[in-house]
């Protein structure tokens, strides 16, 4: 009877135990689900995230991360059209991807420690390695957040950014009154009509902020470092070849940038390989595809159509952009950065 008892206890547990996993990629088959479908489904922003998922006057998205999105979906069909960009605020993230309504999350998203074991998500190799930092009136003349004692501080909701500020204010020995607010626009409107004395958020959106706002005189942005965080594409656990798809796309756009071969000169590199490498690369060499169960010359279609990441992050966030952004961390290794490609071989 004691066993009886065990055993229906066990049932309860396992049942419950399948309740409450996280979904994960059914049979590891998204990249076959993509495929069926025509179309890759990628994140965009409820709103504006400048430089990374924006809305241009003709009502076309572009932006860093959405570049990612199409280059993935060149990855997989050859163009950068099929793709369908779906519009989800921070705290949608989760709940989309693991529902299926979105194949990869690619927005600005950090890898944590409680996404990957608790929410059951995977990751990407970093794309961006971003701070968190803190924009202040200048008016109010602080030197450091140790200042702004009591002040108020816009954040957005549904981020790490909450739990970076807390832990960061405690370290420092300070209170401040968070004000937590949804949308971008919402939350830079409250913090630019003087809501807020001050603003954190990821350094780049800052900086851009600033400049879009045209007051780059009257706000400065405080030395303190909140947080480093590394901004990943993230994928359901339980497809390793999703993720591999992931990270060769983004090991592509890096590989294509250290050996010099961009969208204007791809077509004669393919031609005239530099190396047995680069062949295979571009699909002049058989190779690149087959064990990702995509075409040989994917890579070659992604630097045709998308560009390397250094077009990319120019034409989105640097010098052809309107934020004029330096690349500082998130450069090539061979240039004072952090980022690297896979090695092909």
């Amino acid at each position: 009877m004691q066993f009886l008892k065990w055993g229906a206890a066990a049932a309860l547990a396992l049942s419950l135990a399948q309740i409450s996993a996280p979904a994960q990629a059914a049979g590891g088959k998204t990249l076959e689900t993509v495929k069926a479908r025509g179309v890759l489904n990628c994140t965009g922003h409820d709103g504006s995230y400048l430089g990374f998922a924006e809305v241009d006057d003709k009502g076309n998205w572009k932006g860093m991360d959405i570049d990612l999105c199409r280059a993935v979906a060149t990855a997989v069909f050859g163009d950068p059209a099929k793709l369908k960009i779906v519009p989800i605020s921070w705290a949608q993230r989760w709940p989309s991807l693991q529902s299926g309504d979105v194949d990869i999350v690619i927005k600005a998203s950090g890898g944590t420690l409680s996404r990957d074991t608790e929410l059951g998500l995977q990751f990407s190799m970093s794309y961006y390695l971003g701070t968190t930092k803190v924009m202040a009136h200048k008016e109010l003349n602080l030197k450091s957040l140790k200042d702004a004692e009591g002040g108020t501080i816009c954040i957005p909701a549904g981020t790490t950014i909450e739990q970076q500020v807390a832990a960061y204010s405690q370290k420092i020995g300070i209170k401040l009154e968070p004000v937590v607010i949804e949308k971008t626009e919402e939350l830079e409107q409250a913090y630019f009509s003087g809501r807020c004395d001050l603003y954190a958020q990821w350094g780049p959106v800052l900086a851009i902020a600033r400049v879009a706002k045209g007051k780059v005189e009257d706000h400065v942005i405080l030395p303190d470092v909140i947080a480093v965080e590394p901004e990943v594409m993230i994928l359901r656990q339980g497809d390793d070849n999703w993720v591999d798809v992931a990270n060769w796309t983004l090991s592509a756009l890096l590989f294509a940038e250290q050996e010099g071969i961009t969208s204007k000169n791809v077509d004669e590199i393919k031609a005239k390989p530099t190396s047995p490498a680069v062949a295979k690369f571009l699909g002049a060499a058989p190779g690149m595809g087959k064990g990702l169960g995509l075409p040989d010359d994917w890579a070659y279609n992604v630097i045709k159509k998308v560009g390397n990441y250094a077009e990319i992050f120019d034409r989105d966030l640097g010098k052809d952009s309107p934020y004029k952004m330096d690349r500082d961390l998130t450069n090539l290794w061979n240039n004072g950065g952090v980022l690297f490609p896979l090695v092909v071989d």
